[in-house]
């Protein structure tokens, strides 16, 4: 049985993160690879012949309930961030949850003892198999998983605001419940976590779908990743309109796709893939055709700079027919 025990400060600081997490997404990725639930069997034929044999290593850290090691999946923006996150490991984290995976059922292999003795090829070939699992399992499916992380938010955030954040949080898994200020879940082992004020940020994976797991966020709060309500398999692909991506590009079409909602140049980055110049440079292009316009956003008294040069949102227009009627804001 897991329990969240929950104050009040707790509820008013429960937040969804803002992105899908890449490397907590790879390690469940993993994990979805030993499961044998029958919606990824398409999946996992497809990913696992595509997996390299290095990837193939992460196989030895990380279980079927993808419980890995802690220090295996760190949230971050992007891969490069974390991979560093994850090669910096302090020792004693490392030792703690090496042994933790090991006396959970893990097999003590000659590389996970190298990797608990800091040996140096060990930690290179860590190094080496996440790059690989990222491309082989996280990469391809990179739209379908964000899909998947909007719809979720999206969903449970109007559950929230029609039947109340403890009905939001009570329906993360088939088997959870409110038993007067703590939330229960029935899980296999005893658990039990006093946020203590400390509030919860709520993380769905598209790749989840046991029970959810909890953890520790960058900022403090405690991270509940759960099963998003549509699972990779049942994320259909929404390719660019052609006509459009003929027009300006796939890159720049999906740019201005995104861009319907307000979003910052940060954002489009991270959710193509690309780095943060080349998606300013796109917003550039398309603010000076009048497809984006610029909101400023109110910092400290000031004002942001532009969408193109400043990590601030921009909205594009919801039909091209409005640039006859308006024309684009330019701030």
């Amino acid at each position: 049985m897991l329990r969240l025990h929950f104050t009040a400060d707790d509820l008013l600081r429960t937040r969804f993160a803002t992105a899908p997490a890449p490397l907590v997404e790879m390690g469940l990725a993993v994990a979805a690879l030993q499961r044998r639930d029958t919606l990824f069997d398409g999946w996992r034929r497809e990913s696992g012949a595509r997996l390299p044999r290095v990837g193939r290593t992460l196989l030895e850290l990380v279980p079927p309930s993808g419980a890995g090691p802690l220090f295996l999946d760190p949230i971050s923006d992007g891969l490069e961030d974390g991979l560093d996150t994850v090669l910096t490991s302090p020792g004693g984290l490392v030792r703690r949850e090496l042994r933790r995976i090991c006396s959970a059922g893990r097999p003590i292999t000659p590389w996970i003892r190298a990797l608990d003795e800091r040996n140096a090829d060990a930690w290179q070939l860590l190094g080496a198999a996440v790059r690989s699992a990222h491309g082989a399992l996280i990469e391809p499916s990179r739209t379908r998983i964000w899909q998947s992380f909007r719809g979720e938010v999206a969903w449970r955030g109007r559950l929230i605001a029609e039947s109340g954040l403890m009905a939001g949080l009570e329906t993360l898994h088939p088997d959870a419940r409110w038993r007067d200020t703590t939330l229960e879940i029935d899980a296999g082992r005893q658990y039990s976590v006093r946020l203590a004020g400390r509030g919860v940020t709520l993380l769905p994976s598209a790749f989840l779908t046991t029970r959810p797991l909890v953890g520790t966020h960058p900022d403090g709060s405690i991270l509940v990743v759960y099963p998003a309500l549509t699972a990779l398999p049942l994320v259909d692909e929404s390719p660019v309109q052609e006509p459009l991506a003929d027009l300006l590009g796939r890159t720049r079409a999906a740019v201005l796709g995104l861009a319907a909602e307000p979003r910052t140049t940060g954002q489009l980055a991270r959710e193509l893939g690309i780095s943060a110049p080349s998606a300013s440079e796109h917003a550039r292009t398309l603010r000076a055709a009048g497809l984006l316009v610029t909101e400023r956003a109110a910092m400290g008294g000031g004002a942001a700079g532009t969408a193109a040069t400043s990590d601030e949102p921009s909205r594009a227009h919801s039909a091209m027919s409005a640039r006859a009627k308006r024309p684009a804001r330019a701030e």
